[in-house]
């Protein structure tokens, strides 16, 4: 999937393969780090993580509500039947003007105007209930992430994991936990290029981590681990790499603070942490133009 650009402005970009002779990592300051948390603090409460879908979908239902009360009375004292495509889109509409004046991101926006009307084509194929149900059953086994730690599906490329490889050429055995690990695409290609590295994969998408832990099958130094990224235990990480969306990053951040040990490493694919200078920023040079954004500890 195309990798989305991250608000951040980096404040120096590396090509990857020139990394280990300039040893910027290494020589930079690092990054402004806040003080100690508490472990309540450490990890947002499930109430305050579930509310950004709730939200979501209550802002759904206004619009839903507000353009069914004013269409219904219209064309029921005209004794004309409600034009379902047609409200369809105005939902569809009424949720993208809701979702601006609250200052939605963009990728919301989309979601709010498209989601009703899709749901009425959808509900135009000539198709047995049971199989919508099939089809939503796959999507949340595939998709499962997006709804309880708000990241998509996005899978690094083989010149990601070569670039992570460079990167990580000074620590020798070193401990690398990848959170949201996919299908493996960073896990298997360090595995290869890294025999000396402790690998472990974090995924809580069912068939995902399926496809994954298959794939990882018989690697003695590659772990494949089912699980919450807001779980996974970073107290023994080297490095640390995640590619996610902009929404996890803040509370990731405090995370990684908490747990990860002084002189560790923490990678961000695409995604810059908010309001926190990135000790260097590394650039793929592949196709998605992909930037990795390092953070020492």
């Amino acid at each position: 999937m195309p990798n989305a650009e991250p608000p951040n402005t980096p404040h120096d970009a590396t090509p990857a393969g020139e990394y280990n002779e300039r040893h910027e990592l290494a020589e930079a300051p690092p990054a402004p780090t806040p003080e100690p948390a508490s472990a309540s603090d450490t990890l947002p409460e499930p109430p305050a993580l579930a509310a950004r879908p709730l939200r979501q979908l209550a802002l759904q239902g206004a619009a839903t509500l507000l353009v069914v009360s004013l269409a219904w009375p219209w064309f029921g004292m005209r004794g004309e039947t409600l034009p379902w495509p047609e409200t369809a889109f105005a939902i569809g509409g009424a949720a993208l003007l809701l979702a601006t004046l609250t200052r939605q991101p963009w990728w919301w926006k989309l979601i709010h105007l498209a989601f009703v009307p899709l749901a009425w084509l959808g509900s135009q194929v000539p198709l047995a209930p049971g199989w919508f149900f099939l089809i939503f059953l796959l999507l949340l086994l595939i998709y499962r992430g997006t709804l309880t730690g708000q990241a998509p599906l996005f899978l690094s490329n083989e010149a990601t994991a070569l670039a992570l490889a460079e990167i990580t050429a000074d620590r020798p055995n070193m401990r690398f936990v990848d959170l949201g690990a996919g299908l493996g695409s960073v896990i298997l290609p360090l595995a290869r290029v890294r025999p000396d590295a402790r690998l472990t994969g974090v995924e809580n998408a069912p068939l995902v981590w399926a496809i994954g832990r298959l794939r990882t099958w018989g690697k003695p130094r590659c772990r494949w681990q089912w699980g919450d990224l807001r779980q996974a235990d970073l107290r023994q990480s080297d490095v640390v790499y995640a590619f996610l969306s902009p929404l996890p990053m803040p509370d990731l951040w405090k995370k990684v603070c908490a747990e990860m040990p002084a002189g560790s490493l923490f990678i961000s694919n695409s995604f810059a942490v908010p309001d926190v200078p990135a000790t260097t920023v590394v650039e793929v040079g592949d196709r998605r133009q992909t930037r990795l954004y390092c953070y020492q500890r």
